[in-house]
């Protein structure tokens, strides 16, 4: 159970950074409906499944409707991933 725990806080900060460097809106709010999501299995796993379920359908629902209609309000042609040069050269430097 402790190293349930210990995974799902490691995905929770990569959602946290992932959203943190956004490149694109769209990909911003998909890594805060996974982090939202994994703190929502967190709750679970310590006991509190109706919490857990209750975070999930009014939070992330709500959520999904709202950067549903905000991504195709503000949609962008050819959105900037995570694979371009600036965030690979950031990494690359960060790393070494």
């Amino acid at each position: 159970m402790t190293y349930y725990i210990f995974t799902l806080s490691l995905l929770f900060l990569a959602g946290c950074i992932g959203l943190a460097l956004k490149p694109s809106p769209i990909y911003g709010g998909l890594c805060l409906i996974i982090s939202g999501f994994v703190g929502c299995l967190t709750i679970l796993g310590f006991g509190g499944s109706f919490l857990g379920l209750l975070v999930f359908l009014i939070y992330l629902g709500g959520m999904m409707v709202v950067f549903g209609y905000t991504t195709a309000m503000a949609t962008e042609e050819y959105p900037e991933t995570w694979g371009s040069s600036w965030l690979i050269f950031g990494f690359l430097v960060i790393g070494f």
